[in-house]
């Protein structure tokens, strides 16, 4: 059973459904709202959990009602969150809207920008929860200094680390050096890299950069040519929240579980896939046995639970 590390944000999901975006001082009427757990760290800790991975998740939530409920749910999709915090801002939260099968999201960090770079070294220090892991997750709804540390710590500790760059921001070199996958979207990638085409900037980071592609699939080269590995075919698209937090969730599950980069990209783009055929960033992510039931599942790629 593969060991994984998420450090990221945990928070709750208000989504409306409209037919209409508004305008500036418009006010439309909504199809549907609801409320579901998200947050980008909790999203690829649920992704990986569900695939049968031994998942830790650190971060921070609030005080508040919401707070309790974050926590229940990671608790029952089995994951460890015995290093989570509890502190006095009000818990995460994203503010979602689906138009047309696609998304918008209005993101406040709330406890997720509480959770310190301080914080972290006091546990790194304390605790072996990362140097145990085969693999660390972190995205971007942390504070960037938080981000930073742990990519500085598990490149000393040598635990590979993947940085999903979402929402997307700039990133010293010597950090992207330092971690073992970098996963942006094709937005996030042009932020990273502005002004260089895709294919030159995936010939400097051979199997290091993976860029996905929505429906499109993923690109990454792997030391010899550019791949392109396919996305599933969806005809019914119903959410896409937390399609790219299932990627990275499925991909490190897959990684550490020690199919190579290709296979474990394949193996990904699947659990995205079905993942994208429910309403909430978190309700599609997928079982392996949910997996193996699908066509494109490799009967070559074997998984020690």
């Amino acid at each position: 059973m593969p060991k994984i590390t998420v450090v990221g944000s945990i928070s709750t999901d208000f989504v409306v459904e409209t037919d209409k975006r508004p305008s500036m001082g418009e006010t439309v009427e909504g199809k549907t709202f609801s409320t579901s757990f998200g947050g980008k760290g909790a999203n690829q800790a649920v992704a990986s959990a569900r695939l049968g991975a031994e998942t830790h998740m650190l971060g921070a939530v609030g005080q508040d009602t919401f707070g309790e409920e974050l926590l229940n749910n990671l608790r029952t999709n089995h994951i460890f969150v015995e290093n989570v915090e509890r502190v006095t801002h009000s818990s995460g939260s994203a503010f979602i809207t689906l138009y047309n099968r696609d998304n918008s999201i209005i993101y406040v960090p709330g406890a997720n920008g509480a959770y310190s770079a301080d914080k972290l070294e006091a546990l790194v220090n304390g605790q072996t929860v990362i140097q145990k892991s085969d693999i660390v997750l972190v995205q971007n709804e942390t504070p960037e200094e938080t981000v930073n540390k742990l990519i500085e710590r598990c490149h000393e500790l040598n635990v590979p680390l993947l940085l999903n760059p979402a929402p997307a921001r700039g990133l010293d070199q010597n950090l992207i050096e330092k971690v073992a996958f970098l996963t942006p979207n094709e937005t996030e990638f042009e932020v990273l890299f502005p002004g260089e085409t895709m294919e030159d900037v995936l010939k400097q980071y051979p199997n290091k950069l993976i860029v996905t592609l929505g429906s499109k699939g993923s690109t990454y080269f792997d030391g010899k040519s550019v791949q392109v590995i396919p996305s599933l075919t969806v005809a019914n698209v119903v959410d896409t929240t937390g399609a790219g937090d299932t990627f990275n969730g499925a991909f490190a599950f897959a990684f550490a579980s020690g199919l190579p980069i290709k296979d474990s990209i394949q193996f990904a783009n699947i659990a995205a896939g079905l993942s994208i055929q429910k309403v909430g960033a978190q309700t599609g992510a997928p079982t392996l046995d949910q997996m193996k039931e699908h066509d494109y599942f490799e009967k070559a790629w074997h998984f020690k639970q």
